[in-house]
């Protein structure tokens, strides 16, 4: 079933009022995929009455006052994508279009999306219910953070929105302790998960460098930014305090992780897999093409890239759903009246991450001072495709099931590493999980570049694309490897770009067009070094490219096909 968009719907359901209104920065697209319609479906779940206001406008009231004042708290998200990130390209060029917009039109998502939807409820609701941020965009600006649209360090958006709290992280276990303490009027700012805005300070959370003070400092921006990232795992994170104009904003440690048995729940709950018909009536969302019949296996990342967010949202450790809650997913799928019989997906953040973890990481936390991937493998974490290569085979034998594809992307050392597994696991992929093309994502082959992004040297592409090729031709298929990379990268330059370029043309006999220019996203150790020009693990001044222009070129190095000679 859909949540309620308008009070003719929450009437339907029995409902005169509602204790939760969500509102968010996209489309309401009832999937899984959508953390939006997931933290609603499990509110609902736990009793509580429900309701989503998608895009409103932000020019007249007629939108957010659609479902009139909730009784416990307004919930508020920019969306799966941050919304800077969502409006605007790496060269700082608007975006035109938006796979979350009904139309497909980059016309619905403001600029600081949750900032903009606090105001908005202010005007039209004074003095109303607890205002809520949580997603991807509260997670990332949730402490002093760098901007990249303002090159400047903008204090937690938590202050900036004026919201009571702050969820951050996969926030199902934190709404609804918050929910909980609202409804029973107890005391909520002990909730893991939680920022709040304090006049107190808490002697027992570590103080990260003011506001002020990194604002002005580098380096302590760069000593802020090694406390906040250290203090991320649900196991060993300490609660933090940054104090800002004569305010502190309080972090407490994160909420626990979702047990297999809790993850099961959230993904065996009812959710309709399509666009709600009051939003379908302005245009189709592009995003549901991909998402409908996709499953997500998984969650976190021990992958840890510099410039991405993923862990610090997601988290560094990966917790896996049962083959059972997936294969009920799927036979869910043969239910649905646009099933075809493919299903596009099966993965996470990374396809290959399914069903193995480093042990004591999960009794003890994750390592301070060492990563699972970088700079090498460590021997802790015992590679071990068997049970996605299981999974996989349960999907395809399913009735109903026709294919079974792979559109996440694959690690190739994890591949080459699993001495057991990993080749018989590659070569099913290649038999029976590829539409036409494998995608992998080296970002460079430089090692000083990969260094900077915390990749692991690119020997192992070529080792992948050799076992890859072989395997097509000896199955006869016409398969492909898309392969992603990254241009202007703090610590490339136009000489690493040219390496690159000869790279990819003689080791690995291709054109890439998948080249994205580097974008700092907030609160990555990526974006530190962009800021900072300087390498915040050894202190070394790096060079960074930052004029618009210059990147483009680094891209266009990459991409640009070699013209034809001219006939005289």
């Amino acid at each position: 079933m859909f949540l309620p968009t308008t009070k003719t719907e929450a009437f339907a359901l029995g409902w005169d009022e509602l204790d939760i209104i969500l509102v968010t920065g996209d489309s309401y697209i009832d999937s899984p995929f959508i953390g939006v319609a997931i933290i609603g479906k499990v509110l609902l779940n736990a009793g509580f009455r429900v309701g989503i206001i998608a895009q409103p406008a932000t020019d007249s009231p007629h939108d957010i006052t659609r479902l009139g004042e909730p009784k416990l708290f307004w919930g508020v998200t920019s969306g799966c994508v941050d919304s800077m990130i969502a409006n605007y390209t790496a060269t700082l060029k608007k975006r035109r279009s938006d796979d979350f917009t009904p139309g497909g039109q980059n016309t619905r998502r403001p600029d600081r999306a949750l900032i903009v939807y606090s105001n908005l409820i202010r005007r039209y609701f004074k003095q109303t219910k607890s205002i809520v941020l949580g997603g991807i965009e509260a997670s990332l600006r949730r402490i002093a953070h760098y901007d990249y649209w303002s090159n400047q360090i903008r204090r937690s958006v938590l202050l900036d929105a004026k919201a009571d709290f702050l969820i951050y992280g996969m926030g199902e276990r934190a709404v609804l302790a918050l929910a909980a303490a609202l409804k029973n009027q107890e005391d909520p700012l002990n909730i893991r998960g939680l920022c709040y805005i304090s006049a107190v300070k808490k002697d027992d959370y570590l103080e990260l460098p003011t506001f002020e003070m990194v604002s002005q400092d580098q380096q302590a921006f760069i000593e802020m930014f090694h406390l906040f990232y250290q203090n991320n795992d649900p196991l060993t994170a300490h609660g933090l305090i940054q104090p800002c104009t004569q305010r502190f904003l309080v972090q407490n440690p994160p909420a626990h992780y979702l047990s297999q048995q809790e993850l099961d729940a959230v993904y065996d709950l009812d959710y309709a897999r399509d666009q709600h018909p009051f939003y379908e009536q302005f245009g189709k969302v592009k995003a549901l093409e991909t998402i409908r019949f996709a499953i997500t296996s998984h969650r976190g990342c021990y992958g840890e890239c510099n410039f991405c967010a993923i862990t610090v949202h997601q988290g560094r450790t990966v917790r896996w759903r049962s083959e059972q809650s997936i294969l009920n997913e799927a036979q869910q799928f043969t239910k649905h009246p646009a099933f075809k019989g493919i299903i596009l997906d099966v993965g996470g953040p990374t396809a290959n991450m399914y069903g193995f973890e480093c042990q004591p990481k999960l009794t003890a936390g994750a390592c301070q001072h060492k990563r699972c991937l970088y700079p090498a493998i460590c021997p802790q974490l015992k590679i071990n495709h068997e049970k996605q290569i299981r999974l996989l085979e349960q999907l395809r034998n399913l009735p109903g099931i026709k294919k079974v594809f792979i559109a996440s992307g694959v690690r190739p050392d994890l591949v080459l590493n699993d001495s057991k597994a990993g080749l018989r696991y590659l070569e099913i992929l290649v038999k029976h999980h590829v539409s036409g093309q494998l995608k992998i994502a080296p970002e460079h082959v430089v090692p000083a570049v990969l260094q900077k992004m915390g990749k692991p040297n690119g020997k192992s592409i070529v080792a992948f694309r050799e076992a890859f090729f072989k395997m097509t031709q000896a199955l006869g298929k016409k398969q492909f490897l898309t392969y992603y990379f990254i241009a202007a990268h703090p610590g490339c330059t136009t000489a690493e770009m040219h390496h690159l370029k000869k790279f990819v043309q003689h080791q690995l006999r291709i054109q890439p067009e998948q080249v994205q220019i580097f974008l700092p996203a907030p609160s990555t150790y990526s974006s530190v070094m962009y800021y900072t020009e300087c390498d915040p693990f050894t202190g070394e001044k790096m060079v960074v490219e930052k004029n618009l222009k210059q990147k483009t070129r680094q891209k266009w190095i990459v991409v640009a096909k070699k013209r034809p000679l001219r006939k005289r």
